[in-house]
Parts: structure tokens; C-alpha cells; sequence
């Protein structure tokens, strides 16, 4: 298998673990709890989940032909909540997430070098995936957090449970060395 292809593989996965702890995190709330902002300066989820949205589909709708930030992206716009329900929060998650999803399957290895540009200044597309898999994952960590917080104790953990990583590192060595992704384990584990 090339690097490259083995790349596209690998950071596919990562965003997949993203967006299931994210996909986590909110069912674990109640629908008015996607609502919720402390103050004036802080998102809700249901903001967070707009604004991730909103630059999914600006960065990677016809990503290889036209520029990142397109025209109709109303950036400001994606941080005054105007959604209302826990259904349009998902419909507006799933929206975003199918769109990048299905700009990187369209991807092939040799692509992966060709520019692109975002705010008319030029990237390789790996650079451009890099850029948002520090980006979005940012973003879902703001929701992992906040989700926590609003649960208080009733939280179910997404990660190793506090007072558990020994049991947790003793079963992982306790297996035969291996070569994969965190990641399918992971999932596993989560579901």
C-alpha cells in the first residue's frame, strides 16, 4: 500500500472517531441542553455544530475547482443559533459530515499534491485535510467538554474513565503486539 494511500486511510478513520465522539457526546443530552451558552461570548453546541457545518460545506463543495471560502458562506451567520430542535441540529451535523465524507472518498492518492485554495491562498489538498483535522476536532472537544459539564456525574465517558488506566493499559499489553489504528478499536469499544 502507497503512503499516500495509506494516509487517506488513516485520516478518514480519524475523522470517523471524531465525529462519533461528537455524535456521542450529544446523545447523551437532553434536546434543550444543545441550547445552552453560559454567557454571550460562549457557543451552545447547537452554534458549535452550525459553524462546523457551515465550513464543511464551504471548504469541500467542488473543493478541487473553486475556493474554500465560497460567496454564499455566511460565516458570521453560523454563530446566531437559529435552529430550534434537536432534529435540525443532527440534520445540519449530518449535512456537513456527509459532504466531507463524500469530498474525501472522491479523493484519489495522486491528488493529494494538486493545490487548492482557501481565501485565495494555496494549500496541497493534504495540507488542506491537516488544516481540518486540527480544526474540527477542536471544535468537537468544545463539545465533548461542554457536554460533560452539562451531564455533571450522569456523564458516561468517551475516552478512559478516570481511576481505569491501568486496567485499561494491563489489557492492552496483555495482547499481541499489532499493527492498526487506535481508531477500530474504538469503535468498538464505543458502541
Amino acid at each position: 500500500m502507497s503512503t499516500t494511500t495509506s494516509y487517506l486511510e488513516s485520516v478518514k478513520k480519524q475523522f470517523l472517531y471524531y465525529k462519533m465522539l461528537g455524535e456521542k457526546a450529544m446523545e447523551q443530552l437532553e434536546p434543550e441542553q444543545l441550547f445552552v451558552s453560559v454567557n454571550e461570548d460562549t457557543n451552545s453546541i447547537a452554534v458549535i455544530v452550525k459553524h462546523l457545518a457551515g465550513n464543511m460545506l464551504s471548504r469541500w463543495t467542488d473543493f478541487l475547482t473553486t475556493d474554500g471560502e465560497k460567496e454564499t458562506r455566511n460565516r458570521d451567520g453560523e454563530f446566531e443559533n437559529d435552529l430550534q430542535t434537536k432534529e435540525q441540529v443532527l440534520t445540519e451535523w449530518n449535512t456537513g459530515w456527509d459532504c466531507f465524507l463524500g469530498a474525501l472518498d472522491s479523493l484519489q492518492p495522486e491528488q493529494l499534491s494538486e493545490i487548492i485554495y482557501i481565501r485565495n491562498e494555496g494549500h496541497t489538498v493534504i495540507e488542506a485535510i491537516n488544516r481540518q483535522l486540527a480544526h474540527y476536532p477542536y471544535h468537537i472537544g468544545q463539545i465533548v467538554f461542554y457536554a460533560k459539564q452539562l451531564k455533571k456525574d450522569e456523564w458516561n465517558s468517551l475516552s478512559i474513565p478516570k481511576n481505569k488506566s491501568a486496567n485499561y493499559n494491563a489489557d492492552k499489553f496483555a495482547q499481541e503486539k499489532s499493527i492498526k489504528n487506535f481508531t477500530e478499536e474504538e469503535f468498538r469499544r464505543m458502541k
